[in-house]
Protein backbone atom coordinates (compact mmCIF):
# COMPACT_ATOMS: atom_id res chain seq x y z
CA UNK A 1 0.00 0.00 0.00
CA UNK A 2 1.29 3.44 -0.90
CA UNK A 3 1.20 5.94 1.95
CA UNK A 4 1.91 9.18 0.09
CA UNK A 5 -1.63 9.48 -1.39
CA UNK A 6 -3.12 8.76 2.04
CA UNK A 7 -0.93 11.39 3.69
CA UNK A 8 -1.83 13.95 1.04
CA UNK A 9 -5.56 13.27 1.47
CA UNK A 10 -5.29 13.53 5.26
CA UNK A 11 -3.28 16.74 5.04
CA UNK A 12 -5.93 18.32 2.84
CA UNK A 13 -8.84 17.17 5.02
CA UNK A 14 -7.21 18.34 8.26
CA UNK A 15 -6.29 21.67 6.67
CA UNK A 16 -9.97 22.42 6.10
CA UNK A 17 -10.73 22.01 9.81
CA UNK A 18 -7.57 23.76 10.94
CA UNK A 19 -8.38 26.80 8.80
CA UNK A 20 -11.83 27.07 10.44
CA UNK A 21 -10.30 27.14 13.93
CA UNK A 22 -7.42 29.48 13.16
CA UNK A 23 -9.62 31.94 11.28
CA UNK A 24 -11.44 32.61 14.57
CA UNK A 25 -8.41 33.87 16.48
CA UNK A 26 -8.95 37.55 17.25
CA UNK A 27 -5.99 39.86 16.64
CA UNK A 28 -6.44 41.39 20.09
CA UNK A 29 -6.09 37.98 21.82
CA UNK A 30 -2.75 36.86 20.35
CA UNK A 31 -0.98 37.50 23.67
CA UNK A 32 -3.73 35.80 25.71
CA UNK A 33 -3.19 32.51 27.53
CA UNK A 34 -5.66 30.63 29.74
CA UNK A 35 -3.06 29.88 32.42
CA UNK A 36 0.45 30.98 33.37
CA UNK A 37 1.83 27.59 32.26
CA UNK A 38 -0.01 27.72 28.92
CA UNK A 39 1.37 29.01 25.65
CA UNK A 40 0.13 32.35 24.45
CA UNK A 41 -2.46 32.08 21.70
CA UNK A 42 0.06 33.33 19.10
CA UNK A 43 2.63 30.69 20.09
CA UNK A 44 0.08 27.89 19.94
CA UNK A 45 -1.38 29.03 16.63
CA UNK A 46 2.05 29.55 15.07
CA UNK A 47 3.08 26.05 16.12
CA UNK A 48 -0.06 24.58 14.54
CA UNK A 49 0.60 26.59 11.38
CA UNK A 50 4.20 25.37 11.05
CA UNK A 51 3.56 21.65 11.59
CA UNK A 52 2.93 20.82 7.90
CA UNK A 53 6.59 21.72 7.29
CA UNK A 54 7.53 18.67 9.36
CA UNK A 55 6.53 16.58 6.33
CA UNK A 56 9.29 18.27 4.35
CA UNK A 57 11.74 18.02 7.22
CA UNK A 58 11.04 14.29 7.67
CA UNK A 59 11.47 13.53 3.98
CA UNK A 60 14.48 15.76 3.24
CA UNK A 61 16.58 15.25 6.39
CA UNK A 62 17.56 12.37 8.63
CA UNK A 63 17.32 14.22 11.94
CA UNK A 64 16.55 17.36 13.86
CA UNK A 65 19.12 18.25 16.48
CA UNK A 66 17.96 21.14 18.65
CA UNK A 67 21.56 21.64 19.83
CA UNK A 68 22.59 22.45 16.26
CA UNK A 69 19.40 24.10 15.03
CA UNK A 70 17.68 25.97 17.85
CA UNK A 71 13.97 26.55 17.44
CA UNK A 72 13.06 29.95 16.03
CA UNK A 73 9.38 30.72 16.11
CA UNK A 74 7.88 32.68 13.25
CA UNK A 75 6.55 35.98 14.53
CA UNK A 76 3.02 36.83 13.53
CA UNK A 77 1.35 40.18 14.07
CA UNK A 78 -2.24 39.34 13.24
CA UNK A 79 -4.61 36.67 11.98
CA UNK A 80 -3.87 37.48 8.35
CA UNK A 81 -0.17 36.76 8.98
CA UNK A 82 -1.11 33.50 10.70
CA UNK A 83 -3.36 32.31 7.89
CA UNK A 84 -0.74 33.18 5.26
CA UNK A 85 1.92 31.31 7.25
CA UNK A 86 -0.33 28.25 7.48
CA UNK A 87 -0.90 28.28 3.71
CA UNK A 88 2.87 28.59 3.12
CA UNK A 89 3.50 25.65 5.45
CA UNK A 90 0.86 23.53 3.70
CA UNK A 91 2.38 24.29 0.32
CA UNK A 92 5.80 23.40 1.72
CA UNK A 93 4.60 20.04 3.07
CA UNK A 94 2.75 19.20 -0.14
CA UNK A 95 5.95 19.58 -2.18
CA UNK A 96 7.31 16.38 -0.64
CA UNK A 97 4.15 14.27 -0.76
CA UNK A 98 5.02 12.96 -4.19
CA UNK A 99 5.23 9.36 -5.41
CA UNK A 100 9.03 9.55 -5.73
CA UNK A 101 9.32 9.89 -1.94
CA UNK A 102 7.42 6.69 -1.14
CA UNK A 103 10.76 4.84 -0.97
CA UNK A 104 11.97 7.15 1.82
CA UNK A 105 9.13 6.44 4.23
CA UNK A 106 10.76 3.51 6.04
CA UNK A 107 14.13 5.19 6.51
CA UNK A 108 14.95 6.26 10.08
CA UNK A 109 14.62 9.83 11.31
CA UNK A 110 16.03 11.04 14.63
CA UNK A 111 14.89 13.78 17.00
CA UNK A 112 17.61 14.81 19.42
CA UNK A 113 19.14 17.54 21.51
CA UNK A 114 22.85 16.90 21.22
CA UNK A 115 23.63 13.55 22.81
CA UNK A 116 20.07 13.16 24.14
CA UNK A 117 18.06 11.15 21.62
CA UNK A 118 14.32 11.62 22.06
CA UNK A 119 13.32 9.11 19.43
CA UNK A 120 14.28 7.36 16.22
CA UNK A 121 11.33 6.47 14.03
CA UNK A 122 10.65 5.66 10.40
CA UNK A 123 9.91 8.80 8.42
CA UNK A 124 6.31 7.71 7.84
CA UNK A 125 5.78 7.70 11.63
CA UNK A 126 7.25 11.21 11.89
CA UNK A 127 4.70 12.39 9.34
CA UNK A 128 1.89 10.69 11.29
CA UNK A 129 3.16 12.31 14.48
CA UNK A 130 3.12 15.73 12.81
CA UNK A 131 -0.49 15.20 11.74
CA UNK A 132 -1.39 14.03 15.25
CA UNK A 133 0.28 17.13 16.66
CA UNK A 134 -1.87 19.33 14.44
CA UNK A 135 -5.00 17.63 15.76
CA UNK A 136 -3.80 17.75 19.36
CA UNK A 137 -2.86 21.43 19.31
CA UNK A 138 -5.97 22.36 17.33
CA UNK A 139 -8.00 20.84 20.18
CA UNK A 140 -6.02 23.01 22.61
CA UNK A 141 -6.85 26.00 20.45
CA UNK A 142 -10.52 25.01 20.69
CA UNK A 143 -10.28 25.24 24.48
CA UNK A 144 -8.70 28.69 24.20
CA UNK A 145 -11.50 29.84 21.91
CA UNK A 146 -14.17 28.34 24.18
CA UNK A 147 -12.74 30.17 27.19
CA UNK A 148 -13.00 33.39 25.19
CA UNK A 149 -16.66 32.58 24.39
CA UNK A 150 -15.94 32.18 20.70
CA UNK A 151 -18.21 29.55 19.11
CA UNK A 152 -16.27 26.44 18.14
CA UNK A 153 -16.53 24.96 14.64
CA UNK A 154 -17.04 21.25 14.15
CA UNK A 155 -14.05 19.03 13.55
CA UNK A 156 -15.38 15.61 12.60
CA UNK A 157 -19.03 16.51 12.70
CA UNK A 158 -20.97 19.46 14.08
CA UNK A 159 -19.94 21.10 17.34
CA UNK A 160 -22.34 21.92 20.15
CA UNK A 161 -22.25 25.53 18.93
CA UNK A 162 -23.37 24.46 15.47
CA UNK A 163 -26.23 22.23 16.67
CA UNK A 164 -27.79 24.61 19.19
CA UNK A 165 -30.74 26.55 17.87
Amino acid sequence: MELIPLFLKEMEQEALTTRKFMALIPDDKLDWAPHQKSMKMSNLATHIAELPTWVTMALTTDELDFAKIPYEEKKIQNNADLMAFFEESLANGRTQLIPENESLLNKPWTLRNGEIVYNVDPKHEVIRMAFSQITHHRAQLGVYLRLLNIPIPGSYGPSADETQH
